[in-house]
């Protein structure tokens, strides 16, 4: 009898900022894991990464639909039901009760999280792509479990598909979905991890976070492990040590959003280059309405001669990045709403090309970053701490080469991204899922 496939649950792909998921899904194949793959939006990027091509399963995207946020819903229905209205009507044939107990948990938590009077009409739509998710599922057959990334709108649609299919559901959770309530309200997180047949998340940290939240439900941390792109550029091209020159190049990688400290960066770098040192950094990503403040800021320190702002680079170009720099630095933080990375995957690449972290202790970086070891932490929201760690970085080499030489062999022994995918298939393996 063929293995059930487990039916993986995107809300986008393929996506520059998750090569991890795109990792492990190519993972997952090569140790033989059947797999289906839905994705709950059109593929809006024009670019993609390298191993999204030696990718075999082929996306199937659900009907697109326009945006809810802030529009009524009766217009809304008119516009986007006639492409889910099929799938809703071989339901009514296919699984009348269970169809009718889906439609009362999703029109529950709607009224759970309801404004004042009127219930939420995002789970609406939320219950038609789950109508159509499960339509697919069972069409196709062969399925055993369903498995989401992130835990907020694709594994509420995972859940809800998951009661029409009598089929187990699993998902992974990762920063911001996991801390902030206005992506689970009323509860719905709890929720979900009750129902859900387990869950898995990156750090040991919100490990925690999760357990707390819902004592004795079954949460696994698993790493997401050095990318496969990476690790492959790795492999083939060595990364030498650069002898001190007398200039500390930095790097700094990631979205230029609050969470990432990029301002607190710069006015660590902007304290060294007061202090005299020759000092320079490079910032590499996505920039947008979210870098104006980081950019003002660099104008405001007069430091547009040190610190350069480049957006997204490939794989090649970071590991070029990578080569030219002394150091990686992010400023890592919890913002107001509680939203924080968990670690940053760009910390993980950083170190697998040789050079020492600093970083804050916000989250799971200590879990990657030991102080001392292979990087240097220091709290949150303190350029001074910063700078001194960039400080002792320049002035003492000694530390330097020997953080930068076990930066690697932290990533070999402990992310290495095939071991860690053979973690979660085992997962799969020892629930191997239902019939439809």
């Amino acid at each position: 009898m063929a293995e059930l496939a487990v039916g993986y649950v995107l809300k986008g792909y393929p996506r520059m900022s998750e090569l991890f998921i795109a990792s492990e899904i190519w993972r997952m194949e090569q140790l033989g894991v059947p797999l289906r793959l839905y994705v709950v939006k059109p593929a809006d990027e024009t670019s993609h990464h390298p191993v999204v091509d030696r990718i075999a399963v082929v996306a199937s995207y659900l009907p697109p639909t326009t945006p809810l946020s802030g529009q009524p819903l009766l217009p809304w229905l008119r516009r986007n039901l006639p492409a889910y209205r099929p799938a809703l009507l071989r339901m009514v044939r296919r699984r009348p009760l269970r169809l009718a107990r889906t439609i009362g948990a999703a029109g529950a938590q709607s009224v759970r999280t309801r404004k004042r009077w009127r219930p939420r009409s995002i789970h609406v739509k939320e219950l038609l792509q789950a109508v159509e998710l499960a339509d697919r599922v069972l069409t196709t057959g062969g399925i055993g479990r369903l498995h989401a990334h992130f835990a907020h709108g694709t594994t509420t649609i995972t859940w809800l598909a998951s009661m029409l299919c009598a089929l187990p559901f699993s998902f992974t959770g990762h920063a911001k979905d996991i801390y902030l309530d206005s992506l689970n309200p009323a509860g719905l997180l709890a929720r979900k991890m009750r129902a859900a047949d387990f869950v898995v998340t990156c750090t040991a940290a919100n490990r925690e976070h999760l357990q707390r939240l819902t004592p004795g439900t079954d949460v696994h941390r698993v790493y997401h492990g050095l990318n496969a792109d990476f690790a492959q550029l790795i492999s083939e091209v060595a990364t030498p040590v650069r002898p001190p020159d007398g200039r500390l190049r930095v790097a700094a990688v990631g979205r230029l959003v609050p969470k990432k400290g990029f301002d607190v960066l710069v006015e660590a770098i902007g304290l060294l280059r007061a202090g005299g040192f020759d000092v320079s950094l490079t910032i590499a990503g996505e920039d947008g309405p979210a870098g104006t403040p980081v950019r003002g800021l660099v104008a405001g320190r007069g430091l547009g001669d040190v610190v350069r702002i480049v957006g997204p680079l490939s794989q090649w170009e970071l590991l070029a990045l990578y080569r030219e720099c002394d150091v990686f630095a992010l400023a890592c933080r919890v913002v107001a709403d509680g939203d924080r990375d968990g670690i940053p995957n760009v910390m993980m690449e950083a170190m697998a090309a040789g050079l020492p972290v600093v970083s804050t202790t916000v989250s799971g970086i200590p879990e990657l970053v030991r102080h001392g070891v292979n990087g240097l932490l220091v709290p949150p929201e303190d350029p001074e701490s910063l700078a001194g760690a960039l400080r002792r970085l320049a002035t003492d080499h000694g530390l330097r080469l020997g953080l930068a030489q076990a930066a690697p062999l932290t990533v070999a022994e402990e992310f290495d991204g095939d071991l860690l995918a053979k973690q979660l298939a085992g997962l799969f393996a020892a629930r191997p899922g239902g019939r439809q």
